[in-house]
């Protein structure tokens, strides 16, 4: 029996580029489209939201003199391209899917329309959440919380690079330490960065499970989506 009904999968944009790549890459970007596409076929609904680092990023690039509203426009535009090339990744497999967008623009996605979106997951259509939240100064991390909490998703599956949370960088600390759980308050207390405070505040208020897990495993999507004991959970 499966654990999560449904769940909102958290992408950044460099999980769709090679390692320090740049943009989209085809091979990583079709690796992701069957991971998600399996997890779909067990019956798991499945929202995703898409960063855009891998093609702009504010805090990467302040020094370019462009300032920070429009900035942050073009990050959510680069999310949207990123969110339809995971669509057209997946409906290349077979997997119907839908990219609902905060910013208005119909030539390349529907507007995001919380009771479509939630019809198209009804139906067993994957829904990509582009455009961010569709306002500067908030990151994809508080979108995939907003859309979980709005969509009734039963908990967000972080993908990163490590598998799970640590009391310190473990790429750079040989002795660090990996949490298996934690709590909303222990993560706050120990100011462990697992997403920015404003995502972080509305899964605590809104009692939405957080799942990091190391997504260079591509398997260990399906294991998270099915709630096995992977990576850290942070919970009530």
């Amino acid at each position: 029996m499966m654990k999560y009904k449904r769940i909102m999968l958290k992408l950044s944009g460099e999980a769709l580029s090679k390692p320090g790549g740049f943009g989209l890459n085809h091979g990583v970007l079709m690796e992701v489209a069957k991971s998600i596409k399996e997890v779909a076929d067990e019956g798991i609904e499945v929202v995703v939201v898409c960063g855009g680092g891998n093609i702009w990023r504010y805090r990467d690039t302040k020094e370019s003199g462009i300032e920070r509203t429009s900035s942050d426009a073009m990050g959510m535009l680069a999310t949207i391209m990123n969110s339809v090339g995971l669509q057209s990744g997946l409906e290349s497999l077979g997997q119907f899917t839908r990219v609902c967008s905060a910013i208005d623009i119909p030539q390349l996605a529907e507007p995001y329309l919380r009771r479509r979106a939630i019809r198209h997951l009804e139906k067993g259509r994957v829904v990509v959440c582009a455009g961010g939240t569709g306002n500067p100064f908030f990151t994809t991390d508080s979108a995939a919380a907003l859309r979980a909490s709005e969509l009734n998703c039963d908990v967000i599956l972080k993908a990163t690079n490590v598998d799970g949370i640590y009391d310190k960088d473990p790429d750079e600390h040989k002795d660090a330490v990996k949490y298996d759980e934690l709590s909303y308050d222990e993560a706050l207390e120990k100011q462990l960065k697992i997403m920015d405070q404003a995502a972080f505040s509305l899964c605590r208020d809104q009692k939405l499970p957080i799942r990091v897990f190391n997504f260079k495993d591509r398997s260990n999507l399906l294991k998270a989506a099915k709630g096995e004991d992977i990576g850290t959970l942070v919970h009530e």
